[in-house]
């Protein structure tokens, strides 16, 4: 598993909401994918109103999220 920071936007009711989100996935489609399942379960968003700006890699090292950490260090 790698880890993977993505930001962009999404829209909420008139206003654009901005984020910065990280998951662990296998590569980059399925960070995006993961992402878009996500934003759309716990906002209600539909995909078309979600823009994503950037999809970085990120080292275990740099990660601010515990639960995505624990998922790329496999630690048991």
């Amino acid at each position: 598993m790698k880890a993977f920071r993505i930001s962009g936007r999404f829209r909420m009711g008139h206003d654009w909401q901005d984020f910065s989100k990280e998951v662990a996935a296998a590569d980059e489609a399925a960070a995006r994918e993961h992402l878009l399942s996500t934003l759309g379960s716990q906002h209600g968003v539909p995909r078309r109103s979600i823009e994503i700006r950037g999809v970085a890699e990120v080292p275990a090292a740099e990660l601010r999220d515990a639960a995505v950490r624990y998922t790329v260090e496999g630690k048991a």
